[in-house]
């Protein structure tokens, strides 16, 4: 097979009057861009001790005030991408924010989809679209594209949650902005309170609910249960995996990134296969072993990890005799709305 020809090929008079009309010549990059069989990818497998992060976070509390930062936030940024982009892979930002004692974020909204898995803490609220939302570790609470936000604390500790967004990809669209607001009216009701039972949901007789989003808060303790249930019911079942879902359209919760959470059996080992999206694993519970690509890391409680796409990872439950427990955001969403989700097995 020939090879492609390079752009120093190309006399130097030809080039620079390709440049002068802003014409490049695709072959010397067409395989840059085309690899044979695997695409090129900048996300490198990555690790992000929490016990590394968290003194770092708190030095944050007391070097910045929330009133000059609004959101304090130390950004996880994949090397691979360089860490001036801010983000953890091609379409995933992950940032830790923490939210002192007293303290208000102050309402916004913005084009990026939003989650926040909470990671430690108690007495902290996120008010989206006017549901007040609690905050406990392990809670996963949307913010979803266009709608208003803020964030209060009334208790007495440190609360930190790990926020997950579709930055990098309405960044890369020229779509990312956000407006300010006032503060929000709390209104009466919560989705959780109202989807809490699997299987059945509230009945639109007259009309139905005008909210794309109506479940805003997914408290730990139902995730966790559900999937005890699972593993109990299905002793067999080698993934013990349940999606974060919007519980009138069964759809994913949010529209570009999917979430989930994964239970491990105790001493339990899971090859997970290698498919088309990047994937972040955060652990919520126990400690694990992970293998991506021969990089090989140990998740112990409120550690984030990250796995590029068309990889293969295995995990380990570090534990004989208890359950370990994560939460996992990837792009399956996004790729399969392209069409191009893929699962090599």
């Amino acid at each position: 097979m020939n090879e492609l020809g390079k752009l120093e090929d190309l006399p130097q008079s030809y080039r620079d009057e390709l440049k002068a009309l802003n014409l490049v010549p695709l072959w010397p990059s067409l395989r840059a861009v085309l690899p044979p069989k695997v695409p090129t990818r900048q996300t490198r497998p990555t690790h992000w001790p929490y016990a590394s992060l968290k003194p770092l976070l708190l030095q944050a509390g007391e070097l910045t005030p929330i009133e000059k930062a609004e959101r304090r936030v130390l950004v996880l940024a994949n090397p691979g991408h360089g860490l001036e982009k801010m983000q953890a892979s091609a379409a995933i930002y992950l940032g830790m924010q923490l939210l002192l004692p007293g303290e208000w974020a102050p309402s916004h909204r913005h084009t990026p989809n939003a989650v926040r898995m909470i990671v430690e803490g108690e007495g902290a609220y996120t008010t989206v679209d006017g549901e007040k939302c609690p905050m406990s570790r392990g809670d996963l609470i949307l913010t979803p594209t266009g709608l208003w936000h803020e964030h209060g604390h009334d208790g007495d500790e440190p609360v930190v949650w790990l926020d997950v967004l579709d930055l990098p990809l309405v960044y890369y669209m020229e779509a990312s902005y956000h407006v300010n607001g006032e503060r929000q009216a709390v209104k009466p009701g919560r989705g959780d309170a109202a989807f809490r039972r699997a299987g059945v949901a509230p009945t639109p007789v007259f009309t139905r609910s005008e909210r794309a989003y109506p479940m805003l808060r997914y408290p730990w303790v139902d995730t966790r249960a559900a999937l005890e249930s699972l593993a109990q019911d299905q002793p067999s079942l080698e993934c013990v995996q349940v999606t974060y879902i919007n519980p009138e359209t069964g759809e994913d919760a949010e529209n570009i990134l999917g979430f989930y959470a994964l239970m491990l059996r105790p001493g339990q080992t899971l090859r997970l296969p290698a498919r088309s999206p990047a994937c972040v694993f955060h652990q919520i519970e126990g400690r694990t072993d992970m293998d991506v690509e021969g990089h090989a890391f140990t998740l112990a409680e409120a550690d984030t990890a990250c796995a590029p796409g068309y990889t293969a990872v295995r995990l380990r439950n570090r534990s004989e005799t208890e359950a370990a427990f994560l939460f996992m955001a990837d792009e399956s969403p996004l790729h399969r709305k392209l069409g191009v989700y893929e699962n090599r097995g």
